[in-house]
């Protein structure tokens, strides 16, 4: 298993490593909506976006790209807000719709309204 970490995007908020390759897949911790540390405004369609923006850098940090990922795990803090999220989501990733999860949740960290994990395909070589 390869670790990757690019030092010019945001650091972590906790102990654990944004993007892991384990032979032909990749795995995307989950990303919030942050710019430079802090949460973006703009409530969840602003986050969505950003985390979206967050997981192309995570990506493209390993060679990969939206269009790799295979399944993508999905949390909001307000169910109600699914619409704003789905409208995002859908102009974020464009024609690609990878297989998804979306869950309810209480919080997330740095009280994000969204968080979005990734699992991306793409054989090495």
């Amino acid at each position: 298993m390869r670790r990757a970490y690019d030092a010019h995007m945001s650091k972590p908020l906790g102990p654990y490593t944004p993007v892991v390759r384990a032979g032909d897949w990749i795995i995307v911790s989950g990303q919030l909506g942050l710019q430079d540390g802090a949460l973006v405004s703009g409530g969840v369609a602003t986050q969505t976006t950003k985390a979206i923006e967050n997981l192309k850098g995570q990506l493209a940090s390993v060679g990969a790209s939206l269009s790799d990922i295979a399944k993508t795990l999905c949390f909001l803090t307000d169910m109600d807000t699914f619409a704003s999220f789905n409208e995002a989501y859908v102009e974020g990733f464009g024609s690609h719709r990878p297989a998804r999860s979306t869950i309810g949740v209480a919080a997330l960290p740095a009280g994000g309204a969204v968080e979005i994990e990734a699992w991306a395909y793409k054989p090495v070589g």
